[in-house]
């Protein structure tokens, strides 16, 4: 972890309330979910975290490459940041990647992304790590891997990959973190579509499924 007064968890889908598909903690409240048991989950993450759960900022993702200071979760953005210690931040994914970046001198600044193909094509790393400023670290926590992420070739030769049908996000989003100066790099490794036990999948489950997330604040 990058020196300095940072918390970051990845939640899993386990130790929630909620059933079925979305069984148990699922955090997504556009899934299809009952909204009181992802209520009860977004708790149960923000006392795992030690995060104070009234002062989360929630954006509303969209695949697209907005960045927004936090102010609540009304906000349409898949990156959002602060500098305000205490106030914690929250993105949602079920096999795109969550990547926290943190300022690792100078003035603590926090922000988390949400990377799914489409946004680390249109370069939504890049505009968080403008949109932060100075020496950059980052950790990039669970996705789909390249095990299991099969693509079209309109999504391949985004990435100049013509010809390749598996996508390997998270390499992608290795490349967009160095060249935009980040080295300092720390991976949690895991492929949600593989690990059912553990992960909702968007893919492996045909889109009928729960969201896991980022929680991460100054301390």
């Amino acid at each position: 972890m990058a020196p300095g007064p940072y918390e970051v968890l990845f939640s899993t889908r386990r130790g929630g309330v909620s059933e079925g598909p979305y069984r148990s903690l699922n955090i997504g409240l556009l899934t299809g979910d009952e909204r009181p048991c992802v209520e009860v989950n977004r708790r149960r993450v923000a006392g795992a975290a030690g995060a104070e759960f009234a002062r989360l900022s929630w954006p509303r993702q969209v695949h697209g490459t907005a960045v927004v200071r936090a102010n609540g979760r009304a906000a349409e953005a898949d990156a959002i940041w602060t500098d305000e210690p205490g106030l914690g931040l929250v993105v949602v994914t079920a096999d795109c990647l969550p990547i926290a970046l943190l300022r690792s001198s100078g003035e603590p600044r926090l922000a988390l992304v949400h990377a799914g193909w489409r946004g680390l094509a249109d370069g939504v790393v890049e505009a968080a790590v403008t949109a932060l400023g100075g020496r950059l670290a980052a950790v990039v926590g669970p996705g789909i891997g390249a095990c299991c992420y099969e693509v079209g070739p309109e999504v391949a030769e985004r990435f100049g990959e013509r010809g390749r049908r598996k996508l390997d996000l998270r390499g992608i989003a290795e490349r967009a973190l160095r060249r935009a100066g980040i080295h300092d790099i720390q991976h949690v490794d895991l492929c949600t579509s593989c690990d059912e036990e553990r992960f909702f999948s968007h893919r492996r489950d045909r889109g009928i499924t729960g969201r896991q997330g980022a929680l991460a604040y100054i301390a």
